[in-house]
């Protein structure tokens, strides 16, 4: 059973994968790779100087599979369920459990919003700032929770902050995912 099982393939849900499977939590990407990605060219992400959206989701992918994160791509979520402390979800292959989920499904609340998420007044999902939903350890993240703010580096962000309260909370404590390189 995956700890995490993420709901969309672009930079906020490959974000939030890579900082849960870099720490060893057993992580999934359901992704129909359908993100906005493809038709972008990015000049504004910090440390690129340029970068073809599709590329840049495949670079994403290879970092997410390095640390041993599961991508299923093509693999669509059908439905979402709360089950005990976690949760069932449905794909048209399969069912899994997970302790977390994390929606990253660009504007397309409606898999956030049948696990009875609550809205804002605006149609988005209401997130605290850890990304948090109404629903305990499920968590929204991307252009599902912000209008017309549709940036790639804010969206890994947004998947970046979910992923440290996922691993502060398996903890027990706050996590600060900083590296240094290794002293010689």
């Amino acid at each position: 059973m995956p700890t995490v099982a993420i709901v969309g393939g672009g930079p906020a849900g490959l974000s939030t994968a890579l900082f849960t499977a870099k720490n060893d939590l057993d992580t999934v990407v359901f992704d129909t790779d359908e993100t906005w990605m493809h038709k972008a060219r990015l000049y504004n992400y910090l440390g690129i100087d340029e970068i073809d959206g599709s590329e840049f989701v495949e670079k994403a992918r290879s970092q997410v599979e390095r640390f041993d994160g599961d991508l299923r791509v093509g693999e669509e979520v059908t439905g979402v369920e709360q089950d005990g402390d976690g949760f069932a979800l449905t794909t048209d292959d399969g069912e899994y459990d997970a302790e977390y989920v994390v929606f990253a499904t660009g504007t397309d609340t409606d898999l956030a919003e049948s696990l009875d998420c609550a809205t804002t007044d605006e149609g988005l999902v209401d997130v605290n700032l850890q990304m948090q939903t109404s629903v305990e350890n499920a968590y929204a993240v991307g252009s599902m929770i912000r209008n017309q703010t549709w940036e790639a580096i804010i969206s890994a962000g947004d998947g970046g902050a979910a992923a440290l309260d996922i691993l502060s909370t398996e903890a027990g404590e706050p996590v600060h995912d900083f590296d240094t390189p290794d002293s010689e």
